[in-house]
């Protein structure tokens, strides 16, 4: 079998219907942007993983749980979508490296590595919240440069690869383009956020800043799955976002979503963001400056 390469294709796996929903067409009748292999293989993952995974959310009080950490919590459903994206990326690029937030790391040819968070809002899908998403980036030599997002609930679905922009396909829509805000006033922002929980920051330092943050802006919303944040803020719903602590899967595919959606990212001081890295701020340009100062206190 040829194996597939980075060319535009028009195939496309169905993704699950949302409750209650149905779709108007398979995706890849609905996108007028061209994907390529890549994206499309990245697609076919995280639709898969969300069968279970909408299985899965129907029946929560019959999932098995146990806790990583302080208020750091990891289910059955975790574990069975991180093999499933990894059994489907495999197929397909089997040389490529792994990073999951379950399953830890394998080496691939040094060159591509996946970075997935199976389930980004665990304690959301746990307490029956309907706020979660997979994420799925693609880094190639320390750059990411595809990025998937896939909220089963809503069944929207944002993607992106690098110099090609960012879209999000909807049940009603065609793929539309994702453009930041053009907001520059700070007064009129609705900024996101993640507010560290038990065992996790320095949360003296962090409410100070957030106080800094709702007395300068129009709002503050915390939902509890950055890659959406990421996601919301490419749509232009959010204006900026920042936290602390995250990890590389939390990160990697929404960090490309704002950057080819116009968007800037970096750290709350302005420093060039590193995977993994203590902080996140990520903004459109007319926001940025004055998100750090005020970060800065």
């Amino acid at each position: 079998m040829t194996p597939p390469t980075d060319r535009p294709v028009a195939r496309v796996g169905r993704a699950p219907m949302a409750p209650g929903r149905e779709r108007s067409g398979p995706p890849e009748r609905r996108s007028l942007a061209p994907r390529s292999a890549t994206i499309t293989v990245m697609i076919r993952a995280a639709f898969a993983a969300a069968k279970s995974l909408k299985r899965d959310f129907g029946e929560v009080e019959h999932l098995q749980i146990s806790e990583k950490g302080p208020g750091d919590f990891v289910s059955h459903a975790d574990i069975k979508a991180e093999r499933t994206v990894r059994a489907e990326l495999s197929r397909t690029r089997p040389e490529y490296g792994f990073l999951g937030e379950e399953g830890g790391e394998t080496k691939g040819d040094g060159r591509n590595r996946w970075i997935v968070d199976p389930l980004d809002g665990t304690t959301n899908f746990l307490h029956g919240v309907p706020h979660f998403a997979i994420s799925i980036g693609l880094e190639r030599e320390g750059e990411i440069i595809a990025g998937v997002i896939y909220q089963p609930v809503s069944d929207e679905l944002f993607w992106a690869e690098k110099g090609n922009g960012a879209f999000v396909d909807t049940p009603s829509a065609r793929s539309r383009r994702l453009r930041v805000s053009g907001r520059k006033d700070t007064a009129r922002a609705l900024v996101a956020t993640g507010i560290p929980n038990i065992g996790k920051g320095d949360h003296a330092d962090y409410h100070r800043r957030l106080e800094a943050v709702t007395r300068q802006t129009a709002g503050v919303r915390r939902w509890g799955a950055a890659s959406l944040d990421f996601a919301f803020l490419a749509a232009g719903r959010y204006d900026a976002f920042f936290e602390y602590g995250l990890a590389p899967w939390d990160v990697a595919a929404g960090l490309l979503l704002v950057r080819e959606a116009g968007g800037v990212v970096s750290d709350v001081a302005g420093k060039p963001y590193e995977l993994g890295g203590p902080s996140v701020l990520a903004s459109n340009f007319g926001l940025h400056e004055p998100m750090i100062g005020i970060l800065a206190g």
